[in-house]
Order: structure tokens, then C-alpha cells, then sequence
């Protein structure tokens, strides 16, 4: 199932991560992430943990915060 803010926070990372021309395999070896966790992200269909949301923020070099802003 697709949560709506989820969603939000996955658009933004996609968006960061085409942004750096990096692929998901890329941005999940970054982040010590398995790449298929990074493509449910994306598409707001996994709910993630804190930790992993900063590891993510620190592999695409934006602070954490950057993710969740709604800009």
C-alpha cells in the first residue's frame, strides 16, 4: 500500500539521486541498503526507519532534514 507521505519523501530522494546521476544501486551501496529497499522507498511503498533515512541523507551528501521538508 502507498502512503501519501511516504510517497512524498520517495519523490524527493528519487529526484536527489537522478539530481547526482546516481542509480539505486549506486545510492544503496552509499548507504549500506539493499537497492530493492531504496526502489520501495521511491515509490512510498516501504516504511522506513530513522537510521536508514539518515544514511540515505549522508550517501546523496543533503542533510536529513532536507528529506522530509515539504518544498
Amino acid at each position: 500500500m502507498i502512503d501519501k507521505d511516504l510517497q512524498v519523501i520517495g519523490k524527493k530522494i528519487r529526484k536527489l539521486r537522478t539530481d547526482k546521476e546516481l542509480s539505486q544501486e549506486e545510492l544503496a551501496a552509499k548507504a549500506e541498503l539493499d537497492r530493492t529497499y531504496i526502489s520501495d522507498i521511491e515509490l512510498g511503498t516501504r516504511n522506513f526507519g530513522v537510521k536508514n533515512l539518515i544514511r540515505i541523507a549522508k550517501a546523496l551528501k543533503v542533510k536529513t532534514i532536507t528529506l522530509l521538508e515539504d518544498k
